[in-house]
């Protein structure tokens, strides 16, 4: 009759997929954490550069390295005339107002003409569902020379039930420059937008200054989730041991 194996062999298949576990465990919470410093510091830059004075809008030659990290929600500034007969108008939900505007609407992304013969295009702000055709505010159609001043934005990414932007109905639901731009016809134009400031429009409408500046923080939340659950394991581990260890 062949001799039982000692209780810590019995044991060691157990120990070693525990101790696996653990280590990954363990190695998501690191992860989550070092994404929490890197938000905070995404943060801290972002609220700094809203809060600089604007500087000159990016020359065209320098587009192509525009990036994230280093340019979304710069300020700045550039001057040009609306192309208003290429107004689109993009599907958004703008957070209510004490004054009891916002609520479903529309942003209103125009053209801008730059002086070289480029376009870049303006988020102008927003109208209320019923405002949505340009006859109905007419007074915001602004001719001539005009400065925008504004936040520097990279298109917008789609959520996961946001519908697909269907340019040959002009129905828009994301600021995507590109498509856009060919939608219209235009060439030369920035692969990114600005967001303009809340400066005040003729008759009120768009109303700018409106861009929402969050970013969803819960690497903590999951840190602690990961480190929670790699101590449960250990708990689980340890009072399965002792089980075995009795009978």
């Amino acid at each position: 009759m062949s001799e039982e194996a000692p209780f810590w062999r019995r044991l060691l298949p157990a120990a070693v997929a525990t101790l696996v576990a653990f280590g990954i465990l363990v190695g998501l919470g690191v992860w989550q954490l070092e994404r929490l410093a890197w938000k905070e510091s995404l943060v801290a830059q972002v609220e700094a550069r809203i809060h600089q004075a604007p500087v000159a809008l990016p020359p065209e030659a320098d587009w192509s390295q525009i990036d994230f990290a280093n340019d979304e929600y710069r300020r700045v500034t550039t001057q040009g005339r609306f192309r208003h007969d290429l107004e689109v108008q993009v599907y958004a939900l703008v957070d209510q107002e004490p004054d009891g505007s916002g609520g479903p609407g529309y942003w209103v992304v125009t053209p801008l003409g730059l002086p070289d013969g480029a376009f870049v295009l303006v988020n102008r702000g927003f109208v209320p569902l019923e405002r949505k055709a340009p006859a109905s505010r007419p007074e915001g159609q602004v001719d001539g020379l005009v400065t925008v001043t504004g936040l520097l934005r990279l298109p917008e990414e789609a959520a996961l039930f946001t519908p697909a932007n269907d340019a040959a109905a002009d129905s828009w639901y994301v600021r995507d420059p590109e498509a856009i731009a060919s939608a219209k016809g235009l060439v030369r134009v920035a692969p990114f937008l600005i967001d303009a400031d809340a400066s005040a429009n003729p008759g009120g409408l768009p109303r700018g200054g409106l861009t929402r500046i969050a970013f969803p923080n819960r690497h903590l939340e999951y840190a602690l989730t990961w480190f929670g659950l790699a101590a449960s394991l250990l708990g689980v581990f340890a009072a399965y041991a002792w089980g075995r260890r009795r009978r």
